[in-house]
């Protein structure tokens, strides 16, 4: 029998360069660019037979193109590890990866297996059109071809209007209601792009990414060096025409995949643990309301590790949306410097199912270069949903 007290821990992490919608990885497809994260993660575990992989749990958030057959499954079989080793594939759209992480952690802490590979993967330019089946055969009207690439599509027209507005809408309302400035996100974006830049020349993501094979690209294709507040303040508004968010303090479209290595503390992977899973919060409310949601999700993680804010010395939050992410930080009532000190998606990108395992990744490799004993990494997810998980640094 396996112990009730057994504990899941994070042992690497690796990633590939965030491209630009339509830029260097456009001609990679999703399937390919998952293999090159699990092969890039489990290169750091020399330690580990690849044949010992309980299982691989792989975030997912569109599936509706070549991403469509158990993506986790075709990255197993394409990395070329042996067909003994499972994989599923996750949906939780934004949080997919990080919901992916928290699987593989409760199924280490089960003692359903030792050793579990985590990740994500999108390729927003490659996800397709998408036509609706007809009711009856050979109709005569046209039929709009519908992109999968973000948002809703085909809506059930038996959800709430007010549930199923544009997600820029949603946070032009969230910005509203918290009284927000068009400011204080160029601000927060702008500094964003700062610590991204800053972070890559320093070397922090030299030991996070993997190269892509054949791909000319080292680094994250949607930094922007040099921009600042005042040319921020340029853009016009994406959603209202007096709105507040911009393509400027919004994150971009992204592809890429990113992984993670969970085992027990005593796996013998050839590598040390970095962080041990401390503590998991899901939560939920209306919708529209999602980019809000991971502030009762990170303090439901925070208790169920048994700790408070002020015990925190890191925080990784999906940065959506500025507005929501300053909405999230003005919740906690942390100080603004420990939230994404190397940058965050509105630099970085936001490959949705990809995210959730970068933040998680980055989170522990910051625990080890400060030293820290707690972090958290959260994410909100659209149709109202988030996910935390708190780290406690292993070393």
């Amino acid at each position: 029998m396996t112990s009730s007290a057994r504990s899941a821990y994070l042992y690497a992490a690796a990633r590939t360069p965030f491209g630009r919608f339509g830029g260097a990885l456009a001609d990679t497809r999703p399937d390919d660019l998952a293999a090159v994260a699990l092969k890039g993660v489990l290169a750091k575990a020399p330690g580990l037979d690849p044949a010992r992989v309980g299982d691989v749990m792989w975030g997912n958030a569109n599936g509706a193109g070549e991403d469509n057959r158990n993506v986790g499954r075709m990255a197993v079989l394409l990395a070329g590890l042996p067909t003994s080793v499972p994989a599923t594939t996750v949906n939780r759209l934004c949080g997919s990866s990080l919901d992916a992480a928290i699987m593989a952690s409760r199924t280490i802490e089960s003692g359903d297996a030792d050793v579990v590979v985590a990740g994500g993967v999108e390729s927003m330019t490659r996800a397709p059109w998408v036509l609706p089946k007809p009711s009856r055969a050979y109709p005569a009207g046209n039929v709009t071809a519908v992109s999968t690439t973000l948002g809703w599509r085909l809506v059930n027209e038996r959800m709430p209007a007010e549930w199923t507005v544009s997600l820029g809408e949603a946070n032009e309302a969230l910005g509203e209601r918290f009284g927000i400035s068009r400011e204080r996100q160029d601000a927060f974006a702008a500094r964003s792009h700062t610590r991204a830049e800053a972070a890559w020349t320093d070397g922090f993501y030299d030991d996070l990414v993997v190269l892509v094979p054949g791909v000319d690209l080292a680094r994250d294709e949607s930094i922007r060096p040099g921009t600042t507040v005042d040319t921020l303040a340029g853009l016009k508004p994406s959603f209202r025409p007096d709105g507040t968010i911009t393509a400027g303090n919004a994150s971009p479209l992204n592809d890429g995949a990113s992984a993670l290595l969970l085992a027990t503390e005593d796996a013998d992977l050839g590598c040390a643990p970095l962080a041990r899973i401390a503590g998991r919060g899901v939560f939920a409310l209306d919708p529209q309301d999602f980019g809000f949601a991971p502030v009762e999700a990170a303090d439901a993680a925070l208790a169920r590790a048994g700790i408070g804010w002020g015990d925190v010395s890191a925080v990784e939050l999906n940065e959506a949306f500025a507005v929501q992410s300053l909405a999230c930080v003005d919740a906690w009532g942390i100080d603004p410097e420990i939230v994404n000190t190397h940058g965050g998606a509105i630099a970085l990108g936001h490959p949705l199912g990809a995210s959730g395992a970068r933040v998680l990744g980055t989170l522990a490799h910051r625990l080890q270069e400060s030293g820290g004993r707690w972090g958290v990494a959260a994410i909100c997810i659209g149709v109202g949903q988030a996910l935390a998980v708190v780290l406690e640094n292993a070393t």
